[in-house]
C-alpha cells in the first residue's frame, strides 16, 4: 500500500505561514488584496472562483471581483487590466482562462503587471521560472506540487523525475521547478516513444496528461512518489486524476489522491502569492 500524500497536511502548514504573513503586513497598514477577473459565466470557473475567494477570507486576504459579460470587447479588457495593474490596493491578479474565443488571449495576459501576476500566465512570470530568478511567480499548480514534495521530504537532489505533459501551465514549469532542485528531469509527452519504460525509471513522476485515468500500472514500479496533477470526471462521473489510482496505489511507494491532493494546495499557493505581492 502506498503512501497517501493527501494535500490538507501540506495546506495546513502553507495556511499558517500565510496567516502570519498577512497579520503581519496588516500591523503595518497593508491589506493583501486579491483582484479577480472572471469573463462570462463558465462553471468551472464560477466554481474555482468561490473556493479562491473563501480560502483568501480564511486567512486574511481581501478579495475585489470585477465580474465581466462574455460579449466584452477586446478593448474594454485592456482598459480594465490597466485600471487593476494601476490600483495601488490590488496586489494581485487573478484572470480566468481560456478567455471567449472572440478576445486575443496572448495580448490580454501580456497586459497584466508581472508584478501582480499571482498566477504566473504572463510570459514574464514563465521566464523568470526557467531563468531560475525570484522576480516572478511560478504557476500555481506546478508550485503546489513542489510543496506535497517538500513537505512530505521526498528527496529531490540527484533524483530522476519525469513530467508527463508539456503545458505552459503545468508540464513545463513543472520540469524548471524540478531542475532547481537539482532532480535530472525528462520530459514526456503523447509522442513519446516507448513512454511507459521511460517513466518507471524515475524516481519521481508529476502525471499531467488531462486524461481521465490515462496511466494505469503499465507506467509504474515500486517506491516511485507520483503526484497526480489531473482533474477529470470518470465513465461513473466520480472525479478522478490522470492515474489509474485503483491500478497504481498498491504498486508504487507514494501518491497523491484526486480529489484531496494537488488541487487543494493550488489555492492556497495562490494566496500566498497574494501576500508576496503585497509585501513588495
Amino acid at each position: 500500500m502506498a503512501r497517501l500524500l493527501q494535500g490538507k497536511e501540506v495546506v495546513s502548514a502553507l495556511n499558517q505561514r500565510i496567516k502570519n504573513e498577512a497579520a503581519y503586513l496588516k500591523e503595518r497598514g497593508i491589506r493583501p488584496t486579491l483582484g479577480i477577473i472572471r469573463i462570462g459565466e463558465r462553471p468551472d470557473d464560477i466554481s474555482y472562483e468561490r473556493g479562491a475567494t473563501k480560502r483568501c477570507e480564511t486567512l486574511g486576504v481581501d478579495v475585489e471581483k470585477c465580474i465581466l459579460a462574455k460579449d466584452i470587447s477586446q478593448e474594454e479588457v485592456l482598459n480594465i487590466i490597466e485600471t487593476v495593474n494601476n490600483n495601488d490596493k490590488i496586489h494581485g491578479i487573478l484572470l480566468f482562462c481560456p478567455l471567449p474565443k472572440h478576445l486575443d488571449e496572448v495580448a490580454i495576459k501580456k497586459a497584466i503587471s508581472p508584478d501582480k501576476d499571482v498566477d504566473g500566465i504572463t510570459e514574464s512570470s514563465m521566464s523568470s521560472v526557467y531563468a531560475g530568478t525570484a522576480s516572478g511567480f511560478p504557476s500555481c499548480t506546478p508550485q503546489a506540487c513542489i510543496e506535497i514534495l517538500e513537505h512530505y521530504d521526498i528527496p529531490m537532489k540527484g533524483k530522476r523525475a519525469v513530467v508527463i505533459g508539456r503545458s505552459l501551465v503545468i508540464g513545463k514549469p513543472a520540469a524548471m521547478m524540478l531542475l532547481q532542485k537539482d532532480c535530472t528531469v525528462t520530459i514526456c509527452h503523447s509522442k513519446t516513444e516507448n513512454i511507459e519504460t521511460i517513466v518507471k525509471k524515475a524516481d519521481i513522476v508529476i502525471v499531467a496528461m488531462g486524461q481521465a485515468e490515462a496511466a494505469g500500472a503499465g507506467y509504474f514500479s515500486e517506491t516511485q512518489t507520483i503526484i497526480d496533477v489531473g482533474i477529470n470526471v470518470n465513465a461513473e462521473g466520480k472525479l478522478c486524476g490522470d492515474v489509474n489510482f485503483e491500478e497504481v496505489e498498491p504498486i508504487v511507494g507514494a501518491i497523491t489522491p484526486v480529489p484531496g491532493g494537488v488541487g487543494t494546495v493550488t489555492t492556497s499557493v495562490l494566496v500566498s502569492h497574494v501576500v508576496k505581492a503585497a509585501a513588495k
